[in-house]
């Protein structure tokens, strides 16, 4: 049997294209040993493939299409569900005429799971099997139609008898069962005259009658009549609108949340409550924050929700105790109602307290349930699926608990992972270890069980559930005990300066070693988006830029602004003298410290820190001692000191000189690559430079970080984000903020992900705001985010900002408001459901704003994070409590009738 591949796609020239699938005739998903492909014309390309009696029946195969450019670029083609199935000898020759898949295409977005399975669910309509002509056939046709109304089903209708002759008052249905993509038709084509025109159309089973064509010219089906062969046309997409539908939704933290019954922090049993009121208000998504366990020390540090010891782990502090305790137990959660109260009358939460409570409830009922939960047949089903994480979490715990630290490498013993310690360690279920790695077990099975349930009673109520991953991970963690291999250990990441965080923003966090994770096919990641995938329907990808290239910042320095990106290509130490700069390494590598740059940052101390930290070496010029070499030297050195500001200004005025540096040396390349140092026409060592000097510097500066790394960075990006995006079935958005390189927006176009549209934050230097009138429909448009302040703080943050904004994005006449005043919110809410954009998610402060009596008081108390300060603790509690939420039904009305409206 032959089987003819022919694919329609225009191709350039130096283009090629392969046929590859999960079948030895396919090359077994190898493009190496994929079917080539060969130019047919200008508009098809064929393949063909024989298949022998002994390889019957073949099922299932998957197969999708490869473009190969000529730079040797790849791009595999978004396959969705194809399938090749033969299960006997039936004919002779399969043609299969396919149309190329852009992963980009809006109409994938609908073949995700948060849309077939909750929010498109409820369109579907089923075409009883009796209205689809069950004949002889020589054709099928397929085709994808995702936004398709209750009620409406796809019909064809063409210019051939076969095809009803253009007939739409009994057109022939097409068919979709329950969990597949494609409507399908199978029709006996085989007497009529080819070329045949013929559409695709919208038939209401409701009420008996044809709608309306699709889009475009017609279609047409070129052929010669044969026996023994069969047909399959799969045209894609219908030509329909498919940007129509919209959606809003709410973000909030769970430890954000307040109900009657909440311990001081929210919880996952709190999601149901939201979940009512999502409904309530017309809402359809909610988005979280990273949910993961960051208990490292025990105290208020830990609430920073992108530092989990786990990438995989979910966070105790989110349990519902009263949910965990069987009805015999429940006196165990009843002892501590009282300090439960007293918790969640505070305004902020007190994490040292709450994680106090919550374990110690927790201890009381794995001593009294643990023995019956282990014997449990779900138990033993969780732990046999995630036991390749859950082993190791619940080990380091225990010696993190035993140590009083997360710092793996100050423990006693096992500082350095071997699995199969480790794994004796955990099975030996009598030795005294076990006690404590049980019970993280134990906790970790309810909280699955926890967040699961929260999950699908949004589901069951038409709400998704939007997760987050950072981009990092912590540096005393889990998984950087467990393979420290795939991390680079002796650097930090970050983010490099801007107006948000102008010393940059250093996370501490390792930054991943991507040659590595990608010689086992990215196997760390598919696990946790797997992992993800039990309780999110959609992500967003934190700092999506890290996929390109990651600020890397020395293991020495403190502020990000000693950091650059890596990868990238360094500047050669010939392009100096190729750009008529004289290359002067120890000025352009060191501090540059004389006596003006020392005025200019102490002032007159200028001479105490002479005496106290500098060297003399020659007239009117310093370097720092050995002993503050570093920022971490300098810090170590205050840390023992007062806090006082004499000593904190005195710890910034020597970061400043440590970083008054034009260039950073590629570290092993021997003095022949530098990176720039951002910013370094700011610095003082710039400003003392000769004018010629100073623009030669300048040009090389601006081409190294604008110009000649984007196609560098564009192919770092997809050796890594398709092979993601192939794992999962998520939605996928990308936070895409900051300093974003030319390429991001084409690679986040090209794999279908959402981009991140924020008014304050425009992409466009040029312009001061950006409308969300003007987002892209694949994208997410807020007015804040976690990291900002609400709209209301914002408000009150630069006067003469807020007036620019009132009269021309709110076209306003006169004086703004010195406050945000509730009409001025919802003015900006309302531009923000009314973009075209694809989804509109409000911080739930921002969505309060709107009315003067519930929002809170004061709208700096509503600010989650300020990523300026790395000593920021994370504890914004709602003020209103959900029950009280709930009974606001003016407000509820309001706000359901406004989203109804504008996403109508």
């Amino acid at each position: 049997m032959k089987v003819i591949f022919q694919l329609r796609f225009h191709t350039h020239f130096g283009q090629s294209l392969f046929v590859s699938g999960n079948h030895p005739v396919l090359g077994n998903d190898a493009f190496s040993s994929a079917v080539p492909m060969h130019y047919f014309n200008s508009d098809y390309w064929v393949a063909e493939i024989a298949i022998n009696s002994q390889q019957l029946p073949l099922e299932n195969i998957s197969y999708h299409y490869i473009l190969k450019n000529a730079d040797g670029s790849i791009y595999a083609d978004w396959a969705g569900s194809r399938t090749l199935q033969f299960t006997g000898n039936e004919t002779d020759t399969v043609v299969i005429v396919d149309a190329w898949n852009h992963a980009g295409f809006f109409g994938n977005t609908f073949y995700t799971e948060p849309f077939q399975q909750v929010l498109l669910k409820e369109n579907f309509t089923e075409v009883p099997a009796a209205a689809v002509k069950a004949v002889a056939f020589s054709h099928t046709f397929r085709v994808k139609s995702p936004l398709l109304q209750k009620g409406e089903v796809l019909c064809i209708t063409g210019s051939a008898p076969g095809l009803g002759e253009w007939n739409t008052e009994t057109p022939t249905l097409l068919h979709r069962q329950p969990g597949q993509d494609d409507w399908t038709v199978s029709l006996d084509l085989n007497k009529e005259d080819f070329p045949i025109a013929y559409k695709y159309g919208v038939y209401n089973t409701i009420i008996h009658r044809f709608v309306h064509y699709e889009e475009g010219v017609n279609r047409v089906l070129f052929d010669t009549p044969a026996k023994n062969r069969k047909i399959e046309i799969n045209d894609g997409f219908t030509a329909l609108p498919d940007n129509t539908w919209k959606g809003a939704g709410v973000s909030i933290p769970v430890f954000s949340l307040k109900s009657d019954s909440s311990m001081g922090i929210g919880s996952f049993s709190d999601i149901h409550l939201l979940v009512d009121w999502a409904v309530q208000t017309g809402l359809k998504l909610i988005q979280l924050l990273p949910v993961n366990d960051t208990t490292a020390n025990y105290t208020i540090s830990d609430s920073y929700p992108y530092a989990a010891i786990s990438a995989f782990a979910l966070h105790p502090i989110y349990i519902d105790a009263g949910q965990v305790a069987l009805p015999a137990n429940q006196f165990v959660v009843s002892n501590a109602a009282k300090e439960a109260a007293r918790l969640n009358k505070l305004e902020a939460i007190d994490y040292p307290e709450v994680i106090k409570l919550k374990r110690s409830l927790l201890k009381q009922l794995y001593a009294l349930q643990g023995k019956d939960t282990f014997a449990d047949a779900d138990f033993n089903e969780f732990f046999e699926e995630n036991s390749h994480w859950l082993v190791p979490y619940a080990v380091f715990c225990h010696f993190r608990d035993k140590y009083n630290t997360a710092d793996y490498s100050q423990w006693a013993e096992h500082a350095v992972y071997n699995e199969a310690a480790i794994a004796k360690l955990a099975s030996d279920t009598q030795g005294r270890a076990f006690e404590s790695i049980g019970l993280h077990y134990f906790i970790q099975y309810h909280l699955h069980l926890q967040l699961k349930k929260a999950t699908q009673y949004a589901h069951d109520n038409g709400v998704i559930i939007k997760g987050d991953i950072p981009i990092g991970i912590y540096r005393y963690s889990v998984d950087a005990w467990q393979q420290p291999s795939l991390y680079n250990m002796n650097v930090q990441a970050g983010a490099p300066p801007d107006d948000f965080a102008i010393k940059g923003q250093n996370w501490g966090f390792p930054t991943y070693n991507w040659q590595l994770m990608q010689l086992d096919g990215f196997a760390w990641w598919k696990q946790r988006l797997h992992q993800m995938s039990y309780y999110f329907d959609a992500f967003r990808i934190d700092h999506i830029l890290g996929f390109f290239r990651i600020w890397t910042i020395p293991i020495h320095a403190v502020e990000g602004i000693m950091g650059y990106f890596e990868p990238a290509i360094p500047v050669h130490v010939s392009e100096f003298y190729n750009n008529n700069i004289w290359f002067d390494h120890h000025r352009y590598t060191q501090p540059y410290i004389n006596d003006q740059v020392l005025q200019d940052i102490f002032g007159d101390n200028k001479e105490n820190i002479k005496k106290e930290f500098l060297n003399n070496n020659g007239p009117y010029e310093y370097t720092l001692r050995a002993e503050f070499a570093t920022q971490r030297q300098v810090e170590a050195h205050f840390a023992a000191l007062d806090d006082s500001d004499y000593n904190n200004a005195t710890r910034q005025g020597l970061y400043d000189l440590l970083s008054n540096v034009i260039l950073f040396e590629v570290k092993g390349s021997e003095g022949q690559q530098y990176h720039f140092r951002f910013g370094m026409d700011q610095t003082l060592n710039f400003r003392y430079l000769d004018p010629h000097t100073q623009y030669q510097l300048h040009q090389l500066y601006v081409n190294y970080f604008y110009q000649r790394q984007d196609d560098f960075w564009r192919q770092e990006a997809l050796k890594k984000l398709p092979a993601l995006k192939r794992v999962t079935n998520m939605l996928i958005c990308g936070e895409d903020l900051g300093m974003v390189p030319a390429c991001v927006p084409d690679v986040m176009k090209q794999l279908g992900f959402l981009s991140l549209e924020i008014q304050r934050m425009p992409k466009n230097p040029a312009t001061e705001f950006f409308h969300p009138a003007y987002a892209p429909y694949l994208s997410v448009v807020t007015p804040s985010t976690h990291d900002m302040s609400t709209i209301r703080g914002w408000w009150e943050e630069d006067r003469n900002k807020t007036q620019h904004f009132f009269n021309n994005e709110l076209n306003q006449w006169g004086d703004a408001p010195y406050f945000c005043e509730a009409w001025v919110n919802k003015a900006i809410v309302m531009q923000h459901l009314y973009s075209p954009a694809m989804w509109s998610i409000f911080q739930l402060q921002d969505l309060l704003g709107m009315d003067a009596h519930l929002r809170r008081d004061n709208p700096h108390d509503e600010r989650i994070n300020i990523p300026a300060n790395p000593k920021h603790y994370w504890r914004y509690r709602m003020h209103l409590s959900l029950e009280q939420l709930m009974e606001a039904t003016s407000f509820n009305t309001e706000l359901k009738e406004a989203v109804k409206a504008a996403n109508r």
